[in-house]
């Protein structure tokens, strides 16, 4: 499997109520929260990272370290471009951006890890008790 750094993804979204920062407990506004910046983000990131992955690989989020500059009110749309900047061994770094229709509202760094979802999720699983 060849990962090509400086590959390219853009992802579009409108904001919604249920993305705002009063209704996800990020604070007390009305305008676009930055966990779901985030989010934007880490789905544009994982979109341009899973055209290179076989069946059954999945990527994580394993870090994040962005800026969040500007204010996007309800009904705007915003956008995130990720770019593939860096891969060493499993993981994934990339250069992220987001914007609205007037400006640019963030921008840093992420980086993901690709692995087997099968094994991810049994481990993640293997924590809760056995039940009787």
């Amino acid at each position: 499997m060849e990962i090509i750094i400086g590959t390219r993804y853009k992802q579009e979204w409108i904001v919604t109520e249920e993305m705002l920062a009063k209704n996800v407990k990020s604070g007390d506004v009305s305008v676009f929260a930055t966990p779901m910046m985030i989010a934007l983000i880490e789905s544009t990131a994982s979109a341009c990272l899973q055209q290179f992955l076989e069946p059954g690989i999945i990527s994580v989020g394993s870090a994040v370290s962005v800026s969040h500059t500007a204010a996007t009110p309800l009904g705007m749309k915003v956008y995130a471009e990720a770019e593939i900047i860096a891969v060493e061994g499993r993981r994934i770094d990339f250069r992220v951006s987001a914007f609205d229709e007037k400006e640019k509202i963030g921008e840093g760094t992420h980086s993901r890890v690709y692995l087997n979802k099968d094994k991810f999720e049994q481990k993640a699983q293997s924590k809760l008790p056995e039940r009787a």
